[in-house]
């Protein structure tokens, strides 16, 4: 293999500039160039034959999103914060189409009654979820018992200290 005058393999630079992060970044930005394209060439309206489909899919996806965090939540399972994460981003999602996408008047004030009284505090509580469950190690609990706070308790705030010493630092 070819050596690099650093001392690395060639190989081994090419690896470390193609990671998963970089290829992130750089789709991102190839995207922004894209967005003038799509805003300069795209007709201000569309039909849509499988919109019910679409609708229904998104709303199937939200109501999976929105069980599944439940159900890791209670049990304080380490993966709630994932599912919390793409639950806020769903109802972020139908918010915002909901209230493109509504025809003026009477369907224009409904998509803004369900974003704002529905789907965007959803997404907050989702949002909290997933930021706690990545902030603290959840309480873990042998099968068949429930602790008697559902919730992790922080130590500082209950004004104890914690009894596993890896948890102090």
């Amino acid at each position: 293999m070819k050596q690099n005058p650093e001392g690395g393999s060639v190989l081994r630079r090419v690896r470390r500039w193609c990671r998963v992060e970089h290829v992130l970044v750089v789709s991102g930005l190839a995207l922004l160039p894209w967005l003038v394209v799509l805003a300069a060439e795209l007709p201000t309206t569309a039909v849509a034959s499988n919109w019910r489909t679409v609708w229904i899919g998104l709303d199937a996806a939200e109501a999976v999103a929105l069980i599944t965090t439940g159900l890791l939540a209670v049990r304080g399972h380490r993966l709630h914060p994932l599912t919390a994460t793409a639950a806020a981003t769903l109802l972020v999602v139908d918010a915002w189409f909901d209230t493109v996408t509504a025809a003026p008047g009477a369907d224009q004030v409904s998509a803004a009654a369900m974003a704002l009284g529905a789907e965007l505090p959803l997404a907050v509580v989702c949002a909290v979820l997933a930021a706690r469950g990545h902030a603290r190690p959840t309480e873990t609990c042998p099968a068949g018992t429930r602790p008697t706070d559902a919730r992790p308790t922080d130590a500082r705030l209950a004004g104890t200290r914690p009894t596993d010493t890896r948890l102090a630092r």
